[in-house]
């Protein structure tokens, strides 16, 4: 049988066993594709709100993204991943084990056993993960509207809820990379109405018992003000708001930087504030990338990608794409670890990429780190040359360029 044909079979035996209400679980693995992040993706038959779906967890290697697909379009995309991306799969029916997988040749061989003891499928979708901010008990989230006085939270709270939990999931796993008793000064640059800003101090104090001070730093006089009543009505005592720019913020010692969403060049900025301290962590989610798409279109060097670019949803992309690229190497030009990641569903936002900084210690450093440096000085020159862009604001605060 060929190829095609074997995972034609496969796909039927998968609708089957959705037919007939006997698939217990579906895994996929040895995940080559291009996200290095992603390690594997389960899948399974839910029914929601009397509607059967398919529900795929992502597992990543900080985190879990959860999708829900209609039968159709769910099956049409494990056969497609396993076209393509993932190399092996596992589908449990009530009384089988049935593998697809490729071999190093490239031939997909299908096998299938009986199984010993019959499973038990769930349709019932999963129950609400364990967060690690709990919705009760906890008065801000009140005082934002994210709870009921009872700490239930609101209907249409809920994707907010997910999220705060989300981005203190991926920090948690970030401060672990980091020695003991390095967080004591956090700041948040841009930090609005202050959800996660609250979060982050309530995981610090109340689950790793870190004595730390965080300060959030945000230009609207109201929503400063309301974040100080809620720090203070909620005993939150080395937390505080200040009102200013993250351009104008002065501070001489930070060990997690935070800056989510501040647009275009305040994330320079911020990135800026927590290098010049030498910020162990610096976590960042760009938005508005308009200086260097000014830049690109400006100057309109021709390269192998102008076909694309003539377009401009994908010179808007490309622009988000070089400009965060280049501040990742800017870090690791100062001596950071970097990771760029999607942090959250672009269901919520289309601005749901992370880049982060680890500060490298001493011992972990390259011996020859001016060799290195300025390699990563060239690629930056190259990168700029190649797509037309006279100046990058960071690199114009750095005194790089």
């Amino acid at each position: 049988m060929s190829n095609s044909d074997i995972l034609l079979k496969f796909a039927n035996l998968l609708k089957a066993s959705i037919a007939e209400k006997n698939l217990v679980k579906l895994s996929l693995g040895n995940y080559q594709g291009n996200d290095k992040e992603l390690k594997n993706l389960y899948v399974k038959l839910v029914k929601i709100k009397r509607a059967d779906m398919l529900s795929f967890n992502y597992r990543y290697k900080t985190r879990d993204i959860f999708k829900n697909l209609l039968l159709e379009e769910g099956t049409g995309l494990i056969i497609n991943l396993l076209s393509n991306d993932f190399k092996i799969a596992t589908l449990f029916t009530v009384d089988k084990e049935i593998i697809i997988e490729h071999d190093k040749k490239g031939l997909i061989k299908l096998r299938e056993r009986e199984l010993n003891v019959k499973l038990e499928p769930k349709l019932a979708h999963d129950k609400e993960k364990k967060r690690l901010i709990k919705p009760t008990a906890n008065n801000y989230l009140h005082s934002l509207k994210i709870t009921d006085a009872e700490g239930n939270v609101f209907k249409n709270a809920q994707d907010k809820y997910k999220q705060i939990n989300q981005y203190i999931e991926i920090l948690s796993s970030l401060i672990k990379e980091l020695p003991d008793g390095t967080i004591k000064n956090v700041v948040d640059m841009g930090s609005g109405k202050g959800y996660l800003t609250f979060a982050l101090y309530d995981y610090l104090h109340q689950q790793l018992n870190l004595n730390a001070k965080v300060t959030g730093v945000e230009f609207r006089e109201d929503l400063v003000k309301l974040c100080n009543d809620i720090a203070k009505q909620s005993n939150f005592e080395q937390l505080n708001f200040v009102e200013g720019t993250i351009e104008d913020y002065k501070v001489k010692e930070i060990n997690l930087l935070i800056a989510l969403h501040a647009c275009d060049t305040a994330t320079d900025d911020a990135i800026f504030k927590g290098i010049s301290v030498g910020a162990e962590l610096i976590v960042v989610a760009p938005c508005c990338h308009k200086q260097i798409r000014r830049e690109i279109e400006k100057h309109k060097v021709k390269n192998e990608v102008s076909f694309l670019t003539k377009y401009g949803i994908f010179l808007e992309r490309q622009a988000e794409m070089v400009t965060d690229g280049v501040r990742a190497l800017i870090l690791e030009y100062y001596g950071y670890k970097t990771k760029v990641f999607e942090f959250i569903s672009d269901a919520n936002t289309p601005k749901n990429v992370l880049v982060v900084g680890v500060k490298r210690t001493e011992s972990s450093k390259n011996k020859d780190q001016s060799e290195e440096r300025a390699k990563i000085l060239q690629k930056i020159k190259d990168t700029k040359a190649y797509f037309g862009i006279d100046y990058h604001h960071l690199e114009r605060l750095l005194g790089l360029n």
